[in-house]
């Protein structure tokens, strides 16, 4: 099975970069699930329902979320309405929408699950690495799960290579997403789970982590707070291939794709 997990997607241009390149790779690496992390992909903070419906209908089956889960007003809507959103599982109990889903490919079951770090991300949160725990132990006591994918939203690399050893015996796929800078880590565990740091960003190739760089710029040089825009222009898609083998459920190749 083909697992592609595609990096941050921001704004319009980061939209743009999936619906051009996906379909493509999709068809050149047989792809059988893609997950996404879609909470940038309106303006670079939040998801509204057009930009929802702009990668559904290019092929994004799960879009996972993050610290800006709620920049949008229409994302609660979404969470009442789409199963295939979710938003990070170690939020309160009381907010809308669901921190994991189970989906069918291909007669296998597989459970994912989004977190949110708790280093430098200044949101408060329940434990990640329980919670993690405590969802997979649960839906694993309750049906056959054949393999588990984790997307951890999260600021610090060392809270991130953490989880991945934490759950090595657990996961079969944990990746990492908000920093948006592809990294150079990617490894498959002894026990055939598939990890790394972060899958990097899917936007504006000629900008500061999607942003305009010169506004970027001017915020270090001053200290002075200024609104953020998203770059536009030329654009490129960060994504990682997992693939599994079908009869272990572990991975046995990573491919970082970079288009």
């Amino acid at each position: 099975m083909n697992i592609l997990m595609i990096g941050d997607i921001v704004g319009k241009t980061g939209r743009n970069a999936v619906k051009e390149l996906l379909p493509k790779i999709k068809s050149e690496y047989k792809i059988d699930l893609t997950v996404a992390n879609a909470e940038n992909a309106s303006g670079g903070k939040g998801i509204s329902l057009n930009a929802y419906d702009e990668l559904y209908m290019a092929g994004v089956d799960v879009m996972t979320m993050g610290n800006h889960t709620w920049a949008k007003k229409e994302v609660f809507k979404l969470m009442e309405e789409k199963p295939n959103i979710i938003r990070p599982a170690n939020y309160s109990n009381d907010v809308p929408g669901i921190g994991y889903m189970v989906t069918n490919v291909n007669d296998k079951k597989i459970l994912i699950i989004n977190l949110l770090g708790r280093v430098d991300m200044g949101i408060a949160s329940d434990c990640p690495f329980t919670k993690a725990k405590q969802i997979i132990q649960n839906i694993k006591s309750k049906e056959k799960i054949d393999i588990v994918i984790v997307d951890f939203h999260a600021e610090a690399t060392a809270e991130k290579i953490a989880l991945g050893y934490y759950l090595k015996n657990d996961a079969t796929i944990v990746v990492g997403t908000h920093t948006h800078v592809q990294t150079a880590d990617e490894k498959i565990y002894d026990t055939g789970m598939g990890y790394i740091t972060d899958l990097g960003m899917t936007g504006p190739k000629n900008s500061i982590i999607g942003m305009e760089y010169d506004v970027a710029l001017k915020r270090f040089l001053t200290q002075i707070p200024e609104r953020y825009s998203c770059a536009e222009g030329e654009y490129f898609l960060n994504a990682v291939l997992f693939s599994v083998d079908n009869s272990t459920n572990r991975v046995v190749s990573i491919q970082k794709i970079q288009m």
